[in-house]
């Protein structure tokens, strides 16, 4: 196993700049998910880091060798593509042992290391079989176990599950925790998907436009986004987004949007102190949005406002309501058993203090209803109702919220 270190890295594709000034540093033993928008660099990462394109500046270490120059086969890392890469004239077994093959290692060691992996994976009855004879699960394995068997430094995965259907890609995020878990190996793991990226992730990187925004665990990266884009991008439903301006009334700021106007959180006014601009785009999301009568306590009554409901989408174990708000839409989650009227007026409940303001120019985060060192309490707070329906997730104070 093996650290990862970007320096300043640079790629640039002629005038086209893929990555920008990137430095962030994987740890030994981690799994490392690189998240984003196609475009936005992230495969061009990691094909740097495993040598399969130049960088154009900075530098790349694997443990502490600058592999600048060193060949792909030379840098001690194995990769699992896409499109999986087997070889279809070869048995499941070739495929798994082509590299140590390649590397001169024992024919001996050879099928101890590969029966071993593929009882591990499940493949042990697939190992005289064609790519052709395995379904796309199988052949995912397959790739998984030609990587494995290596024993790498490093392993590099470019969205390996994105040709599987939901059962399976489920089944695969399973496997590949497992697998960390019984052989961690340092893993950069890169997906668009933020499903993945939120269950596999020991830390995950946001990238955008080849800019590093963000690296975090899963759980500071949606309860405390950096930036507007990190805030937008992380979250199923994503983040509500409502452009306010910062009244300050004697002791109370205001957060004023249209005719709505919301009390600031104490910890919101402590940490605007210094930001001058008189706007800003408040952050929401769905889960912090409820029906008004669903909560037995509310921190703040003034956050009770009226609506008119839109779009309800039922998925079963909850249920998403688009409300218009003063002619915003702003998304919330109620109880999945109730049933809720299009077009009907209702008042909504907006629970600040798991909400953000952000720069509206640069987009950067400069406020929280809730410090961001008070996230344990709140996680805690999290795990105490998550098995309780919507009207359980309340609070009878700000204070008893941190």
């Amino acid at each position: 196993m093996a650290r990862v270190y970007l320096e300043n890295v640079w790629k640039r594709f002629g005038k086209v700049v893929a990555v920008k000034d990137l430095t962030m540093e994987i740890k030994d033993g981690e799994f490392f998910v690189l998240l984003g928008p196609s475009g936005c660099g992230k495969t061009t990462t990691l094909r740097m880091i495993a040598g399969l394109e130049d960088i154009s500046e900075g530098n790349i270490y694997i443990g502490e060798r600058l592999v600048n120059d060193v060949h792909p086969k030379d840098r001690d890392i194995a990769m699992v593509f896409q499109n999986y890469a087997l070889y279809p004239h070869m048995s499941v077994f070739d495929n798994i042992a082509f590299g140590l093959k390649l590397r001169g290692v024992p024919k001996g060691d050879i099928e101890k290391r590969v029966a071993e992996v593929a009882e591990w994976l499940g493949l042990k009855d697939f190992l005289g079989r064609r790519p052709r004879e395995l379904s796309g699960g199988q052949r995912q394995r397959v790739a998984l176990a030609r990587a494995l068997v290596r024993r790498p430094q490093v392993f590099l995965m470019d969205e390996p599950l994105s040709n599987l259907d939901a059962k399976l890609r489920t089944q695969a995020r399973g496997e590949l925790l497992r697998l960390h878990k019984s052989f961690p190996v340092t893993t950069v793991y890169v997906t668009h998907d933020q499903v993945e990226a939120m269950t596999l992730g020991d830390r995950v990187a946001v990238m955008h436009d080849g800019v590093l925004q963000q690296v975090d665990t899963p759980q500071m990266l949606y309860f405390y986004p950096a930036n507007h884009f990190v805030a937008g991008f992380v979250g199923t439903p994503p983040m509500n987004f409502l452009e306010v301006d910062i009244v300050v009334e004697g002791q109370q700021t205001y957060l004023q949007h249209k005719s709505v106007r919301l009390p600031a959180t104490e910890d919101m006014v402590d940490l605007l102190r210094g930001y001058n601009k008189g706007k800003a785009v408040l952050g929401i999301r769905p889960q912090d949005v409820h029906l008004a009568d669903e909560v037995s306590h509310v921190v703040n009554p003034s956050w009770v406002v009226p609506c008119t409901s839109d779009v309800v989408e039922k998925l079963g174990t909850e249920t998403y309501v688009h409300f218009s708000l003063d002619g915003s839409k702003v998304v919330g989650r109620v109880s999945p058993v109730r049933n809720v009227i299009m077009d009907s007026d209702y008042k909504i409940y907006l629970d600040l203090t798991g909400a953000h303001l952000f720069d509206p120019d640069v987009g950067t985060r400069v406020a929280s209803g809730t410090r961001p060192e008070r996230i344990e309490s709140r996680l805690r707070k999290r795990e105490e109702y998550a098995d309780l329906p919507a009207t359980g997730e309340t609070e009878s104070s700000e204070e008893d919220h941190r």
